[in-house]
Order: structure tokens, then sequence, then C-alpha cells
């Protein structure tokens, strides 16, 4: 994954329109108007999930068992009645198609990956998820990497989706951009293209949850790949960034995640203490995957702690659990050591990062 965070930047696109004057009648009074951008949309977007959606796999069956110290209970799901935000998710590299790019279609790994890690957003926002041709698995383990088409095509669904999303479906409403791994680092690249230097994109910002990528700062700054969107430090901040990468314990050597690269350091916040040190973090686990037979989702209050930190210029998010239990489940998910916690960076702090986007909008 680590070369994709450190691919050329392309250019921005050009955004052009002309307006003309009513035939007819008087002569109109000459004014000067700013020209109406004309977003390029390459193909009608696939959606994976969007308000009105039907079927929508985002919606139902969103409830968690919360296991804690002195029993099981049920936690039900309530989505916002009307949410004032929207969410812009871009799901991690889970297509198991056998070609390079993903096909046009949403799967069941595209279906799950969305629910467990954007549908329980809908606390906050309403949740826009486009399908794009990502690179595969296969593709990856057969040097998709390095293919520059296979990357440009990707990227250019996201982007296709992004204005189709802002043309047809924003109304000028704030957003919430959430990525993880690949999603992470196209999201990332639509930022630095089309909203780091956009004032008006900007405003509308709410934060980027770009996690499990490469968002590289200055050392000791907050700023660095993105020059105006710096990283959330305190609660309420918006047009603002989070992003980590979790490891249970220190990072091995051959650590695929955090490490410094061309003079930037690899941001890390801790969406649960955004200003530093340690915090109680929220998991929102799929009950699928923690092998407890109940649908939905699982949490486990005050079972797992969080810090970023650093060390000879490898940053990350430090998890730990505080019950035996928590413990056997980090050791679990960190099955594969240079990786760390990465398939599970999202989930472990789901209801931290939900809280987060509740008070940036206030």
């Amino acid at each position: 994954m680590r070369a994709v965070g450190l691919v050329a930047i392309a250019g921005m696109l050009t955004l052009a329109a002309c307006t003309g004057a009513p035939a007819g009648g008087p002569a109109p009074t000459t004014t000067t108007a700013a020209p109406t951008p004309t977003l390029a949309i390459d193909h009608p977007t696939v959606w994976l999930c969007r308000p009105g959606l039907r079927p929508n796999p985002c919606e139902g069956g969103l409830d968690a068992t919360v296991i804690g110290r002195t029993g099981t209970t049920r936690e039900g799901f309530r989505p916002a009645a009307d949410p004032s935000v929207d969410c812009f998710y871009v799901y991690p590299t889970v297509s198991t198609a056998m070609t390079r790019n993903a096909p046009l279609r949403a799967g069941p790994a595209e279906i799950h990956a969305a629910r467990a890690q954007a549908a329980r957003f809908a606390e906050v926002c309403r949740l826009y998820a486009p399908v794009y041709r990502q690179v595969t698995l296969h593709g990856l383990s057969t040097g998709g990497l390095t293919d520059r088409k296979a990357r440009e095509l990707a990227h250019a669904d996201v982007v296709s989706a992004w204005h189709d999303y802002l043309t047809h479906h924003s109304a000028g409403r704030r957003f919430v951009l959430i990525g993880h791994s690949q999603g992470t680092f196209e999201l990332t690249r639509l930022v630095q293209e089309e909203i780091d230097g956009t004032a008006a994109l900007r405003a509308r910002l709410v934060s980027a949850l770009l996690i499990g990528g490469y968002v590289g700062v200055r050392p000791g700054a907050d700023t660095g790949d993105l020059t105006n969107v710096p990283a959330c430090r305190r609660a309420g901040q918006t047009g603002c960034v989070v992003a980590y990468n979790s490891y249970a314990g220190v990072p091995p050597a051959d650590s695929l995640f955090g490490r410094p690269s061309s003079g930037r350091e690899i941001l890390c916040v801790n969406p649960a203490a955004l200003a530093g040190g340690p915090a109680p973090l929220r998991p929102y686990l799929p009950a699928d995957e923690v092998g407890l037979g109940t649908k939905g989702f699982v949490t486990y209050p005050g079972a797992l702690r969080a810090e970023c930190r650093e060390r000879a210029g490898v940053s990350w998010l430090d998890v730990t659990g505080t019950t035996p239990s928590a413990r056997r489940l980090l050791r679990a998910a960190s099955s594969r050591p240079a990786w760390g916690l990465h398939r599970a960076d999202v989930t472990l702090a789901l209801g931290d990062l939900v809280a987060l986007v509740r008070t940036q909008i206030g």
C-alpha cells in the first residue's frame, strides 16, 4: 500500500461555464457575474449507499451488543431524522475480483466494508458511498501499485462520483469525508486537488477522516501534504483532518504504516483525544467478525485505550486492551505484525469518530 501514498499528484480539472443574456425587450443592465463551474462526471455513478436508494445496504441491522464488566445489554441504533450534513465515504481495498481493477458494481465485500465502517455515521449525517474501480486484492499482488493506468482509473471514478454528489445531491450542504486504506489514498488526493486550494469547499468541510493511509505533515507541524486543512486538535474544530494508523504496541521494523517519507512525518490524531494523551476508545466491531453469533455490532466500553505515540520518526495510534478478552481480541487482529491493526483501524474507534463528527456539527 505504501507506494500508493507516494504517487505524484495530477493537475486539477479546469472548471468553466458561460452565461448569456435573454433575447427581446429592453437592453439588460450589464453585470459581471462569476461563471458557474461545470464539474466533469465521467459516467453515471453506481451508488453503493445513498439517501433514497432502495434497497440501501447501509440501512437496518445496526444495533449493537454491549459487553461490559457487569454483563451484556442491547443498544438500539437510531439514525438522525434530518441530519444537517452529508458523509462521503470511500471504502478500502476489498475487491476479490481476479482482475487488476474491480468491476463497477457492488459485491458482498464492498457492502460489508460500508456497513462495518460507514453505516453507523447515519447517526449524524446522510451517507453517500460510491462504487469505484479500485485496484483489487489480486491487482495489489500482481503489480497494481506501479500500474499508473490502474490507479488513475480508480481515482477517476472517485472524482466523478464526488462531482456527481456536488452537482446533484449536496445542495450546498456541509460534508464529512471518510476513507480507509485505498479509500484514504483516493480521498487524500481528492482533498489536495479539489478542496485544499478552494476556499468555498473548505468552508463546507466539517472534517476529513483519512484513516489507515499516509497523510504527511512537516515535523512538529499540523500541515504538510494538506496546506490549508490542518490536523483536528480541539473539540468543535472544523475544516480539519483526523488520520492515524493503529498498532497494538511498537510497530515492528518492517511495519507498513506510520513511517516517515520525503521529509514528512505521518500524521496521528487520536479521535478520542484530539489534543493528545491517552483516552478510552469506543469500538463498534461487526458481530460476524468477532464470532459471537449475533447480528449487527459488538461494543466493549472501557476495554480499549489508545494514545498517539512516536519513536524514531514512526508515528502510530497505540491501542491497548484493559481486559483479558480485549487483549486477546487485539492479538487476533494483529496476526500480521507488519500491518498491525490496519483492518480494524476504523471499527476500533468507530464510536469516537461518530461522536467527534457530532461535536463538530454543533
